[in-house]
């Protein structure tokens, strides 16, 4: 979500005349895009302000920081009180003011703009693309489901879908114009809804899908109590709707998902798992799992790892609980010791890791649809793309034959946790 809005913040501030510049040492204005989802995100950007002040202030240079996005519209006013380097704090609803509010901070004026809108989607903003041939698409903004634990309600308001049309044409846009992955994010993306139709996900998903079999089409992130079969459907139905599902478990324990209000138990998480797992074979399922939530005891720990054992994911995002301000959970007493945490997150690490690597070495001997990305960080003569399921795929490329955005055929011949490595062969 923050790469596309970072995406539609520069395309607003080059329609005002701006430029993006290469290094901050350039620049009139640094902007950091924040999340406020977990206290580490935060603390980075404390850090990262520090660091850039000292650096201007060696520099002598004069200079606009402005802070956007989520950690704008929680701390809003009190960001400024906090850091006197900040100028500028401008929340999610409020980047299209972002040119008057920098010409404001430019006069010698601080400005703080954090409203929240029920109605602002950006849709009619076409984001500024730099690079790549994967692209962002937000169809949606706003959470409604408020989750104890999670600040995304009070810090992006309400749930509000964009035009399915609007989203179908910038998609075509973006295939015309050398674009190859089309990501739909949402913040739960089962709830979108053209208001126009009545149309859901599953349909604008197949609608996407049906601009050209060439063109890749994945999705982030879904709710497990809104997972419908017409979706799963859909996913089995079209070969360039990626067979990787991201599902967000959080625990494998009915008593913390209850406290969690996630509105759902884990019998009905299983459930949709066997779904997928019969309907989509050798699709990849990947989650989110936060370990220590308050009160959480040694049993719920055990039953979030059997939980792992049971579903077998090919990856997943792992956390160690940290409490939000104005969020429910804040209420709640924070009493699992951090080196219990610690501990457990740890725990839920090294066996999603090994489960991972289990699931990667069962690729051996398979022949995956490669989407060439670019070329590998390691080493030159390798180039890296991603398969239909999201998995990282290494393969010699010596004479650059295969250039970004070509799909070839790789021979898997060997994994870890994390990556395939494996040889080209001709396509059938």
């Amino acid at each position: 979500m923050n790469f596309n809005d970072t995406e539609i913040v520069a395309s607003i501030m080059k329609n005002s005349g701006w430029e993006i510049v290469a290094t901050p040492e350039e620049a009139t204005a640094v902007l950091l895009n924040t999340c406020s989802v977990r206290e580490n995100a935060e603390s980075r950007v404390i850090r990262r302000l520090k660091q850039y002040n000292h650096k201007f202030k060696k520099l002598n240079k004069r200079y606009i920081i402005g802070i956007i996005g989520c950690m704008a519209e929680r701390f809003n006013q009190h960001l400024v009180d906090l850091e006197n380097s900040v100028n500028v704090v401008i929340g999610p609803d409020e980047y299209r003011r972002m040119p008057a509010l920098l010409d404001q901070a430019l006069s010698g004026n601080k400005a703080v703009a954090v409203e929240l809108s029920t109605v602002e989607t950006y849709d009619d903003i076409i984001p500024l693309r730099t690079e790549g041939i994967s692209a962002w698409l937000s169809i949606m903004r706003g959470c409604n489901n408020f989750c104890s634990y999670c600040v995304v309600p009070y810090t992006r308001g309400r749930e509000r879908s964009r035009p399915m049309q609007s989203l179908i044409e910038e998609t075509r846009q973006l295939f015309h114009k050398g674009f190859r992955e089309v990501t739909l994010l949402g913040q739960n993306v089962n709830s979108y809804k053209d208001e126009e139709t009545g149309s859901t996900f599953d349909i604008l998903i197949s609608k996407i899908a049906e601009i050209s079999p060439l063109l890749r089409v994945r999705f982030t992130t879904s709710h497990p109590r809104d997972m419908s079969d017409k979706l799963i459907q859909a996913i089995a139905q079209y070969p360039n709707i990626c067979k990787h599902i991201h599902l967000p478990v959080q625990s494998g324990s009915n008593r913390i998902l209850k406290k969690m209000n996630r509105r759902y138990t884990v019998e009905h998480y299983l459930s949709i798992i066997d779904k997928i797992k019969s309907t989509i074979p050798n699709s990849a399922i990947t989650t989110d799992i936060i370990a220590g939530y308050p009160s959480e005891t040694e049993e719920d720990h055990q039953q979030t790892l059997e939980l792992l054992k049971q579903v077998r994911f090919s990856g997943a995002f792992m956390f160690k609980y940290s409490p939000r301000e104005g969020t429910r959970a804040f209420d709640e007493p924070d009493d699992v010791p951090e080196e219990t945490k610690i501990r457990r997150l740890n725990e839920i690490i090294n066996l999603q890791n090994s489960i991972s690597k289990e699931l990667n070495q069962l690729e051996k001997g398979r022949v995956l649809e490669v989407l060439v990305e670019a070329p590998s960080k390691k080493k030159q003569q390798e180039w890296m793309g991603r398969s239909s399921s999201n998995k990282v795929v290494i393969f010699p490329n010596p004479q650059g034959i295969y250039k970004t955005g070509d799909y070839v055929d790789v021979l898997i011949k060997k994994s870890t946790s994390a990556t395939l490595f494996g040889e080209v062969v001709e396509k059938k």
